[in-house]
């Protein structure tokens, strides 16, 4: 139950900013089909990493569980009247230089190791929600266990939310639910640059592809949500 007093301080950032991504998420999945009609799509496409609807689908179904446990882990510490800590992000300490070595007469160089084999790249569809085995127990145990911020992470990547796709000031909360509970903006970046060229890969394999989405500006992509993340939800016309 949700509790009638004021949310503590920081349980109610974090609550508005959950909220705020569980409505889009339950819009975009309600509307998506219509939004694949329409040749702007690729904007949104991108920020999944993909284009195929089903993979899409089963991650706004799972933003959207992880979500909705969120919340209910929230509002049941606020029940207890308790706010959340800020987590602090630990400074490295830097090491002390080493003394030096003693003056000695010159050896060779010892011979060179072999380097390391690389690392197998990721098979393409590694982070594929469609391929995961997690069930909904599954997810609320993970919620129950990470850091908020970095569920709040997990929320972003499943519903393809970037800073251009938000309003400024929700932008703002999301960042301070990122960075001071334990998740990492910096990771947000980076991820949204690989899934655009992951995008940009696929594309290169479809015929008459739309590129737009790589200059897309403000305007247009408040034209092709139809709305700023963190403004109520409109579904926007299919361009004829």
């Amino acid at each position: 139950m949700e509790p009638t007093d004021p949310l503590p301080n920081n349980i109610g950032l974090l609550v508005r900013a959950t909220r705020t991504l569980l409505a889009y998420g339950r819009h975009l999945l309600e509307t998506v089909r219509h939004r694949a009609a329409a040749p702007n799509f690729s904007t949104i496409a991108a920020a999944f990493g993909t284009a195929h609807l089903s993979t899409i689908l089963a991650h706004l179904n799972r933003g959207i569980l992880r979500a909705a446990a969120l919340e209910r882990l929230l509002l049941a510490r606020a029940a207890t009247g308790q706010d959340i800590d800020i987590v602090e992000h630990a400074t490295p300490t830097p090491l002390p230089e080493p003394p030096p070595a003693p003056a000695q007469a010159a050896t060779p160089p010892p011979p060179a190791s072999p380097k390391p084999a690389p690392h197998p790249p990721l098979p393409s569809g590694w982070d594929d929600p469609a391929l995961s085995e997690l069930t909904e127990r599954d997810i609320e145990r993970q919620v129950r266990r990470r850091p908020l911020g970095r569920t709040i992470f997990d929320i972003c990547m499943d519903l393809a939310v970037v800073p251009d796709f938000c309003t400024g000031e929700f932008w703002n909360e999301l960042f301070e639910a990122i960075h001071f509970f334990g998740g990492s903006v910096a990771r947000l970046m980076v991820e949204k640059c690989r899934r655009e060229k992951a995008f940009a890969k696929q594309q290169d394999r479809v015929p008459d592809s739309n590129w737009d989405w790589l200059r897309m500006k403000r305007d247009g992509i408040r034209q092709t949500l139809g709305f700023f993340i963190g403004e109520p939800p409109v579904i926007p016309p299919v361009p004829p």
